[in-house]
């Protein structure tokens, strides 16, 4: 079963390891970074091996059995 969820960001962009740490996926941005390079996050329906990929609101992000999509914190 696949859990959807939005992840408010109040700037942007913001890297993609960050996003894993603050939303608890990793336990340390190292540990973000191992899971990047091992090819399991996809960020638009795209395998991304990029630790500091960009990431801006309307991008999806793929981990596990979770979907991110970013939005941008309301003001």
């Amino acid at each position: 079963m696949t859990e959807n969820r939005i992840v408010y960001i109040t700037h942007a962009p913001v890297e993609l390891y960050k996003v894993l740490k603050f939303e608890n996926f990793a336990s340390s941005g190292g540990e973000a970074k191992y899971m990047i390079a091992d090819g399991l996050v996809r960020v638009n329906g795209r395998v991304e091996t990029r630790k500091r990929k960009k990431i801006f609101p309307g991008d999806v992000i793929e981990i596990y059995d979770s979907c991110l999509e970013m939005k941008m914190a309301p003001v």
